[in-house]
Order: C-alpha cells, then sequence, then structure tokens
C-alpha cells in the first residue's frame, strides 16, 4: 500500500480539488486546505445532492470516497490520528505543491481545520475550569427521600431474578474508584450488578430503575480529567455555583460517579459533592455535548427509582454580573458594561463603532481570557497590560502587532490564532505560530512535507 508520504496516495484527491478549485491553484498566492482522520474529514470538495425523493447515498461523491478512502487507509497503516494538508500552484505551469502537515507536541488540534489548533506554551497546562475542584459545602447531607432499605426491597420486588454484586465485587469497585460507594448506590448493586450476561434471563433493567444500568466494573468517577476540553472552548467556560445550585457547575468531580447512561450519551451519577442547594448523594445528569455542568436529576436514588422523579427541581433566576461578558453589536454596548471585579473572561465580537481600549479592565484580578475580533482594538499592546491572562485568541494581524512591539504577555499558557478558513493560508499561520511558541521557548511546528506533482 502507497504510504501516507508518496504522492500517488493523494493524486486522485488531487485532481478533484483541481478540477472544483481551478481558478484559486491559478492565482497567485492561491491554495485550498483540508484536514483528514481516519475518523471524518474537512475537505473542500463540492457536495452533490441526491435525487429527488431519496436520501443521500455514498454512491452520490463515490470519488471524493474513494480518493479519501486512500488517505484514511494510509492513516490507519501508520496509526497517524490524522493529517492537515495546503495545496498550492507551483512554480512550473500545471503542477501543484501538497504539504502535508503533522500533528505537533505543542499544539491543540484544531476543529475541521487545517489552520494550527491552540497554541502549548506551559507544559501539562489546563484551562482554569478543568483545574477547579469542588467547594466543600459544610452541612450536606442526604435528602429525606433516601430510603435505602425502600430502594432496595422496591428493586427486589421489581427484579425478582436479578444477579447483585457479591461483597467481595463491590469491594473491589471501591478500591479501583478510590471512595467508598454511597448507601443508595451500593443498595442498588447489590440487587443488580448489571453484568450484560445477566440479561439473558432478566429484562433490561431501564425501565425499573430509569437509565442504563452500567455493569458495577463499569462505574467510574467523572473527574474532570474524565471529559475531555480543548483550550478553545474551555477558556471560554467559566465556574459558577451559586447559592441557589443544587449541582456545582464543575467540569468534572472526584465525587461524581457514573452508574448509567440515558441512552443518548449523557452519563448519569451519584453525586458526593453537591452545590449549595443539592443533597448529598443526589443523581446527576451529565451532558456530551457541553464541556461544564451537570443537571440535577433527583435529590435520592430512591427518589428517582422508586417514585420515578427524573426532571430535579427549578433553579432559581438569579441576576449576577456575568463571569463570561461579550462585547459585540448585539451583546454588550462597551467595555466598561462588561467590567467587573468577577469578570473572568471577555469576548469582543463583531463591533461597527470605533475601535476600543482595554482600559476598563486593566486592573481586574480574574481576568484570564480575552478573545477579540478584527480591527476591534485600538491598541493591541494594552493586552500587555493584562497581567493575569492565561488565554490570549487574536487574528494574525493582531497578534504581529503584538510580535513587533515585544508586547505579547509573558504568563499565557496557550493562546489561539482566529484566522480565517479560506482567506488565510495555513502555511503563514504555522510560521507566525512557530514565533509565538519559540517566544515561550517550545517547539516549533516542523512536521511538514511538501510534495509535488502535476495537477491533473
Amino acid at each position: 500500500m502507497p504510504s501516507l508520504r508518496d504522492i500517488t496516495t493523494w493524486q486522485p484527491l488531487l485532481r478533484l480539488l483541481q478540477a472544483a478549485h481551478a481558478d484559486t491553484l491559478s492565482a497567485p498566492g492561491g491554495h485550498v486546505a483540508g484536514q483528514i482522520g481516519p475518523g471524518g474529514w474537512s475537505v473542500p470538495l463540492p457536495y452533490r445532492p441526491p435525487q429527488p425523493g431519496r436520501a443521500s447515498l455514498v454512491s452520490d461523491n463515490q470519488e471524493e470516497y474513494d480518493a479519501i478512502g486512500l488517505i484514511v487507509e494510509a492513516l490507519k497503516e501508520e496509526g497517524s490520528d490524522g493529517v492537515s494538508f495546503v495545496v498550492e500552484a507551483a512554480s512550473a505551469p500545471g503542477r501543484v505543491r501538497l504539504h502535508l502537515i503533522e500533528p505537533s507536541s505543542s499544539v491543540e488540534p484544531g476543529v475541521a481545520t487545517a489552520h494550527p489548533g491552540t497554541l502549548l506554551l506551559a507544559d501539562g497546562a489546563l484551562p482554569e475550569p478543568v483545574r477547579r475542584l469542588p467547594e466543600p459545602v459544610p452541612g450536606a447531607a442526604p435528602a429525606a427521600s433516601a430510603d435505602v432499605d425502600l430502594l432496595r426491597r422496591t428493586l427486589r420486588e421489581r427484579l425478582p431474578d436479578a444477579v447483585g454484586a457479591s461483597e467481595e465485587e463491590l469491594a473491589a469497585a471501591e478500591a479501583r474508584l478510590g471512595v467508598t460507594l454511597p448507601p443508595e448506590l451500593r443498595a442498588l448493586y447489590q440487587v443488580v450488578r448489571g453484568r450484560y450476561e445477566d440479561w439473558d434471563d432478566l429484562r433490561d433493567p431501564y425501565d425499573t430503575i430509569g437509565c442504563e444500568l452500567f455493569p458495577l466494573s463499569e462505574a467510574y468517577i467523572a473527574d474532570a480529567a474524565s471529559r475531555e476540553v480543548l483550550w478553545q472552548f474551555g477558556a471560554m467556560d467559566a465556574v459558577e455555583t451559586g447559592p441557589e445550585h443544587a449541582v456545582q457547575q464543575l467540569v468534572g468531580s472526584p465525587g461524581w460517579i457514573v452508574f448509567g447512561d440515558n441512552g443518548g450519551g449523557d452519563r448519569i451519577a451519584v453525586d458526593l459533592t453537591p452545590g449549595p442547594d443539592g443533597h448529598l448523594g443526589q443523581v446527576i445528569i451529565i451532558g456530551h455535548e457541553g464541556n461544564i455542568g451537570a443537571g440535577l436529576v433527583a435529590d435520592s436514588l430512591t427518589d428517582m427509582v422508586v417514585h420515578g422523579h427524573f426532571d430535579g427541581r427549578p433553579v432559581p433566576k438569579v441576576e449576577r454580573p456575568p463571569l463570561v461578558a461579550y462585547v459585540n453589536r448585539v451583546s454588550l454596548p462597551s467595555i466598561e458594561a462588561a467590567a467587573h471585579p468577577g469578570l473572568e473572561v471577555l469576548s469582543i465580537g463583531v463591533w461597527e463603532k470605533e475601535p476600543l481600549s482595554l482600559a476598563p479592565v486593566f486592573d481586574l484580578p480574574r481576568l484570564r481570557t480575552l478573545s477579540a475580533y478584527p480591527g476591534t482594538l485600538a491598541d493591541p499592546c494594552e493586552i500587555s497590560l493584562l497581567t493575569h491572562l492565561e488565554y490570549l485568541e487574536l487574528p494574525p494581524a493582531e497578534w504581529r502587532v503584538l510580535l513587533d512591539a515585544g508586547a505579547v504577555p509573558t504568563g499565557l499558557l496557550a493562546a489561539g490564532i482566529d484566522a480565517h478558513r479560506q482567506r488565510d493560508n495555513p502555511l503563514h499561520m504555522i510560521a507566525l505560530a512557530n514565533e509565538i511558541l519559540t517566544l515561550y521557548g517550545r517547539p516549533p511546528i516542523t512536521g511538514i512535507t511538501v510534495l509535488e506533482c502535476a495537477a491533473s
């Protein structure tokens, strides 16, 4: 099989790209770019809609699937997670130059783009919400509805043929998890251990329990490490748990013991680190689409299993100054309106007035993230006065100003280059990224292979 770096692996895709982007690839500086991984790809080829009256089929875009399939097979052969590419016209007429960009230890992968992802400027650094641990809640106690004997008795009545976990299995699970199982969860597994092979003689206990029960051996702690959060998203979030919250709005917690699933990818857990208005051992749901937070399902396992309560309790709406502020033409009207001592994240978006000064947020002690749209800053060098920044996301022009002025903040943990996918050449963005990485003593992006061939 041709290797990933063999031009014959890429020629079928290059022919399709040349046909679709002939004008772009013949113009000075013209380029097309994409990203391909074993499980999916983002490639700029026109989509062929299905015939009216039927669903889309692979055969509708068979040439694309076949061309990319060669690259996917080469990736699998090498055990690679993916590759980005840039195609541009070569100096010789009728030829193109292919740049293959492989992953770098200094860069978090981008999302469906060939442009560099987040630049990692410090070893092992994580976004602040990921680092956040649960706050202690003095006096937290089980809900009045928690009744271990009632729960155990009800489960045995509803699942008379269930096989329960032995004391040895329970002890092994506690040793693996590093936590003592709370009484209700222990009672649940004492009645039904959840092994899939048991279901041959026992109907799926979903209707009885209210979720897809994981086998005891698959229960796990949903700490922050269990929920992968990219820097570009985590840095733009903030943990905010008020007195009215039953669940601490964390990325994860050492007190969240996952024991099931709702059937749609959201995890069901017992919570041993409740919020100020919560209960020890309450049942929560951890969404698979969000980066932060969890919702209340029931005040106790008894409440969920015995009484069929699944909707939690309403959370009172409390008006507070936002920890994450968006200044743009439809949200907050100024940086002054966003500024307050608790502000953690400032995002400046599409702006149709005069560029903004950052002076109103100079002295804010918790401001750790700044993201700015092109042309919105009156003086990008003011960023150097934001001494608590951990994450900075700017367009290429603003980064250029900071680099030329020697004004890049010294305490950053990560950085993003907000490049326009079509207009900005990823190769230029990589050169800019390497300047920033070098400034922080980080390894540059070097995994670039150049191949050249006839355009068609």
